[in-house]
């Protein structure tokens, strides 16, 4: 019996023994990083000072007080509100027409797939070309639809649907490639079966077997392509800078430029939770509320 107990309590100091390098770099990279902008939240550093004093709730009084952070957080929403379903729908329908094609689908995922692999600042400095107002790409189809004259990432009324458009083509294809790997695990027994049941038309099918089933997918690549709408900044700051007057401004391009160019880091931090509890509000829907609408079988 003593023996037992002796190879038991070896066993868990073996477990501890184990877990304990995966909990040092759990800490070290994820939780310390967050508490200490936890920590500076509350505080009045700026970078480069020597001395910090804590003043409570007082930079997320000033932030919920600036207009430019509340600017900046409605245009965030908006440009999500508008990204995440239309990224969605379009990711599904290249989906399906690609797989319910015979040929030259390899070529067209790699077309599809191709702005999602190529570096995000590298076609922010293409599509500046595309749009310029004088020598771009827009500059010329414009005006054949009666559009001239328009300067879209330089006009307040434009820039930031333009922005969206831009999100948009970039993550499209990373949806279809998950949407893929939905379509290809339903079996195709299911849709004969449907079609014998008198679900003849493609919608039908569509509706009563393929969407269904398709929900899990459906549901993870809604909150990822929440989250990395929330995360929008490359194309922010290399197109616009957040103008013409924080017309594009978002989230992180403005807890970028609290923290690197005005070297306010406490301010940024409080910028920072908030977004965090943002992206832990999505989570928290997904586990609670969405997944009970989901198909698993």
């Amino acid at each position: 019996m003593a023996f037992k107990s002796s190879l038991q309590a070896a066993q868990v100091r073996v477990a501890y023994l184990l877990v304990t390098p995966a909990t040092l770099l759990l800490f070290l990279l994820l939780i310390g990083p967050l508490l200490v902008v936890f920590g500076l939240s509350f505080t009045d550093w700026q970078f480069g000072s020597d001395t910090l004093e804590f003043i409570g709730l007082r930079n997320y009084a000033q932030i919920f007080a600036d207009e430019t952070f509340r600017r900046s957080f409605g245009n965030t929403c908006i440009y999500t509100l508008v990204t995440v379903p239309l990224t969605i729908f379009m990711g599904l329908g290249v989906a399906l027409l690609i797989e319910s094609g015979q040929s030259l689908k390899k070529f067209y995922r790699a077309v599809f797939f191709l702005p999602v692999m190529t570096c995000s600042v590298a076609m922010a400095i293409t599509w500046e070309f595309v749009l310029h107002p004088r020598v771009g790409l827009a500059a010329h189809i414009l005006p054949l639809f009666g559009l001239g004259g328009f300067e879209l990432l330089h006009n307040e009324n434009t820039v930031l649907i333009t922005l969206c458009g831009i999100g948009i083509w970039q993550n499209m294809g990373f949806n279809m490639v998950l949407f893929m790997a939905g379509l290809s695990g339903i079996p195709k027994e299911l849709h004969e079966a449907a079609a014998l049941d008198g679900a003849e038309s493609g919608w039908s099918r569509f509706w009563l077997v393929t969407w269904p089933l398709l929900s899990p997918v459906t549901l993870f690549v809604s909150i990822i392509t929440t989250i990395r709408s929330f995360q929008v900044f490359d194309a922010v700051h290399v197109l616009t800078q957040g103008g013409p007057n924080n017309a594009s401004e978002v989230l992180i391009y403005t807890m970028f430029k609290e923290a690197f160019e005005f070297f306010r880091t406490g301010y940024a931090s409080a910028i920072t939770v908030i977004f965090l509890l943002c992206v832990l509000g999505f989570t928290l829907i997904k586990t609670y509320v969405a997944e009970k609408h989901v198909h698993y079988n």
